[in-house]
């Protein structure tokens, strides 16, 4: 019987060799053990059609119903009898002959359909766990329960939003399935199934070194395997969720209450990524916070600042359990991936005389401590399955099973966990690995033979064909596309590797010398560091993404845009002027020089005085006060958003920054205010409510060493051309001294609305309005103020509270705009601006421009005293 693995028969001179020499390699035709043995026998795909369609299946058949299920497995089975007698009755006609060596293709037709029939049944099972037992109709009824859970994965805390004033609660999300459950009155019943539980959590502080205030729930340090007993309150899961049946909402009064110790083997795990938390605690802040997620994918201490400069540069991927960690430590052991079947393999395995299939052993076990360590949660089993693709391969001594090898890794997850078929997370792996496998050997064989050294080949064919194959997907979650992924992971790369593997041993030793696992964390602080600058750097550049349609459509569009650049950069390979030309035109795109950034696109416009920027619903302006000066009003919702706003204008130096109040829509973006800028003082309101809030400034104020000052009527301050002065609210009046009369009290402000900063400005000869979030009682109020008699007719009014309907028509009457400004977001759930109010300022004359509609809005002047006025939308 022959293969398709046969030796070729020698030829020439060959033929006359000694009967004793080696064995040939069964595809190359050269001896085993030889430097290059050229594999050069076509790809066996015969696997990866079952494996797609087992995915396909998985995914449409999880919500399926059961008699949808029931027809699709047995609509399988019968096609997969039909064709085995269809194939039968064809072997007899065509007699015993073998001439093909493949399968013919009724077989492959059997593979897919019993894959099919496979894959249907089990998706049909794990979806029957979210609609069987009494969780499910309890939810629909939102019953209170006591329910005895067990935890399936670690708790995660939300990340921070900011929808209005006030910011959405931090609460602990737990995968967890009920084992027990009790409505009150009624008798417990026992179950199996799976919810995710949101704990309202009360902060504790702890002893942390990130510095004082710093807090951590008791709930996030539960380990999987874990039970719990809960009084919570059912509630349905949202339409389509996966995985979960019910949402169980937990009020934490006293912590949790366990009743059951984790497992063995995730007490082991715990106890190793609480060693490496220790190890790591004296590093700096982005060490500290990075290398826990870099070894074991915990990101716990990971800020949202750093979080969104690895997604602004898609360097996500490595702050994940990923294969790219288990990758590294084969490598470790094997040696680079190209070297795993030459004699001079340069791992730790040759250099102690393993052998291939010895080592292949290793490698299998390597992969088991690896699911251990970092949870055998599907994500972890997905990340290990993906990363020993190459032990195949490794053991058989051929590089074709690789791809045979990815499809029976996707085949049997899917059928083992069908929840996988719809995770983004799975299919982002297997592109990755699919690129590696299959472009990224060309791509590099064909940047070798242009003169490009080996290893940068390789490097730039890797980064490249994972970008291409992955990004259409990315696009669909962050409806961005990055445009300084390649070279971030490029340079990201060569930190990787080291900082992984000193992660993993300092991991290892901790249980047994801190000392020396201290010693090992300090040595990967150092390319933990410089990946953590290359992530801030290629966030913070001007051109780093471009948005892009967040849908499939938005994604064959990408897909069909990276086809035509790679078909055109394939010809430009071969014109090297061509090619500089194209990178000078996308580092310029990506760095975007003010100067001529302004020129292509108006942006900023010439002698601009003051910016509104497009914060969504908040509140954000820039005074001009010099080049590469501003004084900011206001930092919005979202520290990126100002951020990029800021870039936008080339502004790096902030002498003041004004936070007319405490809502989350006015101060939760001042990090990004304060990122890489010279700022000299932070003005508020005396009224400091929200207290989470204006705590909040006060801490990010002393961690970056600026002054917070209060801000009350009367203050004037000059710097450059700009001039302003703080109109409200008012100073609060001393005690009268005994025997003499009392002075008037100035109202006491309903809220933080009421209190905020209202600035009357002059610059460029114009005279600007800008009243915070002030509501009717405090506008009537400063109209009879003192100041109100300088608020007559102004040129720009910054509408107060987003234009919303409360206005006092005799302020906005006094104050007579050429031009009124509403900062509002798209959509917004409040209805800003009111149609009320904008028919209002329209009747008095006001031109009326609005962020939502017409994006960030640039007031631009004429000379001093020549009172002209004009807008620029960006």
């Amino acid at each position: 019987m022959t293969n398709d693995t046969d030796p070729v028969p020698p030829t020439g001179s060959r033929s006359a060799e000694p009967a004793t020499r080696q064995p040939v390699h069964a595809a190359s035709g050269q001896r085993l053990g030889a430097a290059h043995p050229r594999q050069e026998a076509p790809t066996d795909l015969r696997l990866v059609p079952p494996a797609l369609a087992a995915w396909a299946t998985a995914a449409v058949m999880l919500h399926a119903p059961p008699g949808r299920v029931v027809g699709a497995v047995t609509v399988s089975l019968a096609a997969t009898g039909l064709l085995l007698v269809l194939g039968r009755g064809r072997c007899r006609g065509a007699g015993r002959r073998r001439a093909a060596v493949r399968p013919s293709s009724p077989a492959s037709g059997v593979a897919v359909l019993l894959c099919i029939a496979a894959a249907a049944g089990s998706a049909g099972l794990h979806g029957a766990d979210l609609r069987r037992g009494p969780v499910p109709a309890l939810a629909r009824e939102y019953a209170p329960v006591t329910a005895e859970l067990e935890i399936t994965a670690d708790p995660r805390l939300t990340r921070p939003r900011v929808g209005g004033p006030h910011p959405a609660p931090t609460a602990v999300l737990i995968e967890a399935d009920v084992r027990r459950v009790e409505r009150p009155g009624t008798v417990a019943a026992v179950t199996r199934t799976p919810v995710l539980v949101i704990v309202d959590a009360r902060p504790v502080p702890r002893a942390a070194p990130g510095g004082p205030g710093a807090e951590r729930s008791p709930w996030l340090g539960l380990l999987p395997s874990t039970r719990l007993r809960v009084e919570a309150r059912l509630a349905p899961a949202t339409a389509g969720g996966d995985r979960v049946a019910a949402v169980l909402r937990v009020r934490d009064r006293d912590g949790p209450e366990i009743v059951g110790r984790p497992s063995g083997p995730q007490r082991l795990a715990g106890r190793l990524r609480a060693g490496l938390r220790e190890a790591t605690d004296g590093l700096p802040a982005d060490a500290r916070a990075l290398l826990p997620g870099l070894v074991v994918g915990d990101t716990s201490r990971v800020t949202p600042e750093l979080d969104e400069a690895f997604r602004e540069t898609d360097l996500t991927h490595t702050l994940a359990v990923s294969g790219a960690n288990f990758t590294i430590l084969l490598a470790l052991l094997l040696g680079p991936p190209g070297l795993a079947q030459r004699v001079e393999r340069r791992g730790l395995a040759p250099r102690l005389g393993i052998s291939l299939r010895a080592t292949a052993l290793l490698g299998g076990a390597l992969s088991l401590g690896f699911v251990v360590v970092c949870r055998p949660d599907p994500s972890v089993l997905r990340a290990a399955a993906c990363g020993s693709v190459a032990l195949l391969a490794l053991a058989t001594g051929r590089r074709r099973s690789l791809i045979p090898a990815l499809a029976t890794a996707v085949l049997l997850l899917v059928l083992l966990d069908p929840w996988l078929a719809r995770s983004y997370g799975f299919l982002l792996s297997v592109l990755a690995t699919g690129a590696l496998l299959t472009l990224a050997p060309r791509w590099s064989a064909g940047l070798r033979r242009r003169g490009v050294p080996p290893r940068l080949a390789e490097a730039l064919a890797a980064a490249g064909a994972a970008q291409a194959l992955c990004a259409p997907v990315v696009a669909v979650l962050a409806a961005r596309v990055s445009l300084v992924a390649v070279p971030c992971n490029l340079l990201a790369e060569f930190a990787l590797a080291p900082a992984t593997v000193l992660g993993f041993v300092a991991l290892a030793t901790a249980p047994f010398a801190m000392p020396v696992a201290k010693a090992l964390a300090w040595c990967a602080s150092w390319p933990v560091e410089w990946i953590a600058q290359v992530a801030r750097i290629g966030a913070a550049l001007p051109g780093a993404g471009v948005d892009w349609p967040g849908s499939w459509a938005g994604a064959a569009a990408l897909g069909a845009v990276t086809l035509a650049a790679l078909l055109i950069g394939r010809r430009l390979l071969g014109h090297p002027w061509w090619c500089g030309v194209c990178a000078l035109l996308l580092v310029v795109a990506v760095v975007q020089p003010p100067p001529l950034t302004r020129v292509i696109t108006g942006w900023p416009p010439p002698g601009w005085r003051m910016v509104m920027c497009d914060v969504g619903q908040g509140d954000a302006m820039v005074l001009a006060a010099g080049e590469g000066t501003g004084v900011v009003v206001d930092a919005g919702p979202d520290p990126a958003l100002v951020d990029r706003c800021l870039r936008s204008l080339g502004i790096t130096r902030i002498p003041l920054v004004v936070l007319t109040h405490f809502h989350a829509d006015h101060v939760a973006g001042l990090s990004g205010v304060l990122r890489g800028r010279s700022v000299g003082a932070i003005g508020t309101t005396g009224f400091e409510e929200p207290a989470d809030q204006a705590a909040s400034v006060r801490r990010l104020a002393a961690a970056e060493r600026v002054p917070v000052t209060r801000a009350v009527a009367g203050e004037r301050r000059r710097t450059g051309e700009l001039s302003w002065e703080v109109v409200w609210p008012p100073p609060v009046t001393p005690p009268a001294a005994p025997g003499t009369r009392p002075h008037p009290s100035p109202p006491v402000p309903e809220g933080p609305n009421d209190a905020s900063v209202a600035m009357l400005v002059r610059t460029g000869g114009l005279r600007l309005l800008l009243l915070g979030d002030l509501e009717p009682p405090a506008q009537r109020a400063l109209a009879r103020s003192p100041a109100g008699r300088t608020l007559a007719d102004v040129d720009v009014l910054k509408v107060a509270h987003h234009g919303s309907a409360y206005q006092d028509p005799e302020l906005i009457r006094r104050a007579a705009p050429r031009l009124a400004l509403v900062s509002a977001g798209k959509d917004n759930s409040y209805g800003h601006p009111a149609p009320s109010t904008l028919a209002a300022l329209r009747a008095g004359g006001a031109a009326v421009l609005r962020t939502d509609r017409d994006g960030a809005l640039a007031v631009v002047g004429g000379e001093e005293g020549s009172g002209e006025l004009s807008v620029a939308r960006n």
